[in-house]
């Protein structure tokens, strides 16, 4: 079989090697000193903790982030672990940013912390179950729920752990279903900005969230990545999956067919086309191949029918009679029901600041779709079997075997 992988060329690897040896970063990075935060009295940097670091800490330890593992990326159903979950696709995407961001001279604390909460508010059965629960949103509300703009609230707004702008935005700023040929940075941002893009995105969701740029450069770069990292590796799992077959035929780009091509190959495009600037850069070629490969991607394996028919048949239906139960225990204020033993207490018991307010002082529409993204597949699913005893859906899993 031949494998196609690019190269930077002889006059970027030069450049890169002569910074590199006398140690030049690039002169767009986001420094540390030049982080913002709600409360800048808290969580100052110190050496063996520095601004960003701080961050990354923060996001690992808030207590969604477990949730990862349980959480579908694209196949929900299936019992192989080697069909990805959300926990690898946020790894994947912190490492193929930060070989990005190296190069480029960035820096890699805001990167990691970007990549590692990017997604921490998605919703369990993927975008299936982000469509779903954004159906019942719009319904009961007339407000939209995006899963970049709930990242963002779980890290600002849930668990009050005083983040930084500059990840707020990255994470916000990330969706991966909108490529962009270039990407420059908007420099001024503040939190009076940030907060007035969330409340737009929640109430036009996607027109709003298409405009979305992030602040750095490095949140650029952690966009870009999301996508380098679920082409080819949601290709990967769907021949896993047997969603695809290894005669499924997908569009010859330059950029490859496979995911470790397309990884090394948009990345070095990125690398080629990004040195020295201060925006992030895709050649036309790259630009266009990238908009095939997910075409294609959408066309054989995203809306494949062997993939989706589980999802409206059972989900769907489960996740309108799991809302409409849980709004009723939040609007009852029984404080021995689910979500308020599950929920809103676990909440407050882990925001320990005296000076938060208490996490039931929000809309009751709101909690319960926080407490429904916040879920992972087989939590949902229990759940449903709690509150609809004897009401038990007969969801048939894929084995190994």
């Amino acid at each position: 079989m031949k494998h196609n992988y690019h190269k930077l060329s002889e006059e970027i690897q030069e450049r890169i090697k002569d910074n590199l040896e006398h140690h030049r970063l690039s002169p767009y990075r986001c420094e540390d000193e030049q982080i913002i935060r709600r409360d800048p009295n808290r969580d100052v940097a110190s050496l063996w903790r520095p601004a960003f670091q701080r961050d990354i800490d923060k996001i690992i330890h808030i207590p969604y982030y477990s949730r990862y593992a349980d959480k579908t990326q694209v196949f929900s159903f299936y019992n192989n672990d080697d069909i990805s979950r959300r926990a690898l696709h946020v790894q994947l995407v912190s490492n193929i940013a930060r070989n990005i961001g190296r190069i480029l001279g960035l820096n890699l604390d805001l990167i990691e912390a970007i990549a590692l909460g990017h997604d921490i508010g998605h919703t369990p059965f993927g975008h299936a179950g982000e469509r779903y629960l954004n159906s019942v949103m719009l319904e009961k509300t007339g407000k939209y729920f995006n899963h970049n703009v709930q990242s963002a609230r779980v890290l600002d707004q849930i668990f009050h752990r005083n983040i930084s702008l500059q990840v707020l935005d990255g994470v916000l700023c990330h969706n991966g279903e909108f490529e962009q040929k270039e990407y420059r940075p908007n420099l001024n941002k503040d939190f009076n900005v940030f907060d007035k893009e969330v409340e737009e995105c929640t109430n036009c969701g996607g027109s709003a969230i298409k405009k979305l740029v992030p602040m750095t450069l490095e949140g650029c770069v952690v966009r870009i990545s999301d996508m380098i990292a679920y082409i080819g590796k949601d290709r990967q799992d769907a021949l896993t999956a047997k969603i695809i077959s290894k005669d499924t035929e997908f569009t010859n780009q330059s950029i490859g067919e496979k995911n470790a091509e397309i990884i090394n190959n948009l990345s070095v495009d990125v690398m080629e086309n990004s040195y020295g600037k201060d925006y992030i850069l895709l050649s036309d070629e790259a630009y266009n191949d990238l908009k095939i490969a997910k075409k294609e991607n959408y066309e054989k394996i995203y809306l494949n029918e062997d993939a989706n028919k589980e999802y409206d048949k059972f989900i769907k239906p489960m996740f309108e009679k799991v809302y409409d139960k849980l709004y009723e225990q939040v609007i009852s204020g029984d404080t021995n029901s689910i979500i308020y033993r599950h929920h809103i207490n676990y909440v407050n018991g882990y925001n320990f600041d005296k000076n938060d307010p208490p996490y039931e002082v929000y809309d009751k529409h709101q909690i319960v779709a926080d407490y429904m993204a916040s879920m992972t597949d087989d939590y949902f699913i229990a759940l449903y079997d709690e509150l609809f005893p004897g009401n038990t859906v007969n969801i048939k899993y894929k084995t190994y075997f």
